[in-house]
């Protein structure tokens, strides 16, 4: 009898959820209008950016977007793999150290499972969400989202002291 792990595999199986997505702190927004030229997609975009603003205000407020969160139920990634694309804020403490909630919309993108019945997206659909809260507080602790604040602080101090913008076209 031959014992099999999951650990002796390459590290594509190490991870039964994926989460990705980028952050942009709402406190660091300093303009909600579109440019002229703005694609449909982005400029719809910047309108969820600015409801989300209105909705849950700027501090401690933090906007993710190009998110995705994959739950990959056998090790075969042919056969019950979930993905579900999200896109929403996430609000902290005082401090910015810990999730206080979140305000999410999920939605089911691509599926191999051929088990699937509805009872089973509604349920992983409201476990992103949990999914989310333990990543943000990973994204804390390991001090992405302090970093993020400095750099856009400094270059917003540069915007300040040229009067102009800075890095454009990078």
């Amino acid at each position: 009898m031959t014992e099999h792990s999951a650990d002796q595999e390459p590290d594509r199986f190490g991870r039964w959820v994926e989460i990705t997505f980028d952050c942009v702190p709402m406190r660091s927004v300093t303009r909600l209008d579109a440019p002229i030229d703005a694609s449909p997609k982005y400029a719809a975009k910047i309108q969820r950016l600015k409801e989300a603003i209105a909705k849950h205000g700027t501090h401690n407020s933090y906007f993710l977007h190009n998110a995705q969160c994959v739950y990959h139920l056998t090790n075969d990634p042919l056969s019950g793999m979930m993905q579900f694309e999200f896109e929403g804020t996430v609000m902290t403490c005082d401090q910015d150290l810990q999730v206080r909630n979140c305000d999410l919309q999920i939605e089911l993108t691509q599926e191999t499972c051929s088990w699937l019945n509805q009872s089973i997206v509604e349920w992983l659909r409201e476990t992103v969400e949990r999914n989310v809260v333990v990543e943000f507080g990973r994204f804390i602790a390991a001090g992405d989202l302090s970093k993020t604040v400095q750099r856009i602080e400094k270059q917003q101090a540069e915007i300040d002291e040229n009067g102009a913008f800075v890095g454009m076209y990078l």
